[in-house]
């Protein structure tokens, strides 16, 4: 039988169906699990031995969903960012963020690096927020990373896997051993796409905002098998 996995990565799905479900405005279901889902599965990540967490935030495709959400979503984060990383702090959690958050308010991109610096000694666990993340645009931003800095020397170099995985975002985390997808859809949508090369996939139909730490316990004995 496996050990318990070391990296553990999230896509969050189902936020906007628990809403309707309970006959609540969209952003309810967005606020709903930022308030009360995803600390616990931190603090049970922790508890059990997992060394880092993924989340998947925001995707680069989320732009395209009604203005009124998107900003609504911007200022939850926002809001987290203010409410949950003394708590962060104080558990020893370190929080590092992946995704192009170049495109993101100035004033959000401060309080990201804030609560990154903040929380940096952080041993408990690691916790890695996926903001404004897509598979494909993380390699495509890797590649012209490696373009760039290969004019720059004005070398010819071969682009080889280790090279690319030193550009990516995710450089210096652990590949994750096991991939979680909440809300009943079987698919990636471009999560981790080069890093998810030798993850087990475990896909449950509850909702995010449902989601507890005993379906988290589910999923890893599932792995573990």
């Amino acid at each position: 039988m496996r050990k318990i996995p070391t990296h553990i990565a999230i896509i969050m799905d189902g936020n906007r169906r628990w809403a309707k479900k309970h006959k609540l405005e969209i952003l309810r279901g967005h606020q709903y699990a930022a308030d009360n889902i995803l600390e616990k599965i931190v603090e049970h990540g922790a508890k059990i031995g997992i060394k880092y967490l993924t989340f998947w935030a925001f995707s680069t495709e989320n732009w395209h969903r009604d203005k009124f959400e998107v900003e609504g979503l911007m200022n939850i984060l926002r809001n987290s960012l203010k409410t949950k990383i003394k708590s962060f702090f104080e558990k020893g959690v370190r929080l590092k963020v992946i995704g192009d958050l170049s495109v993101l308010s100035k004033d959000l991109q401060s309080g990201i690096a804030n609560a990154v610096d903040m929380t940096k000694n952080g041993k408990a666990i690691t916790v890695v927020m996926a903001i404004n993340y897509g598979g494909r645009d993380e390699i495509i931003r890797a590649i012209n990373k490696i373009n760039t800095k290969l004019k720059v020397k004005s070398q010819k170099s071969k682009i080889i896997k280790e090279k690319i995985s030193e550009y990516l975002d995710t450089h210096g985390i652990p590949d994750p051993d096991l991939i979680i997808r909440t809300g009943g859809e079987q698919r990636l949508s471009g999560f981790l796409l080069w890093q998810s090369e030798y993850s087990e996939l475990y896909f449950t139909d509850t909702l995010w905002p449902d989601f507890s730490s005993k379906d988290m316990d589910l999923a890893i004995a599932d792995f573990k098998k």
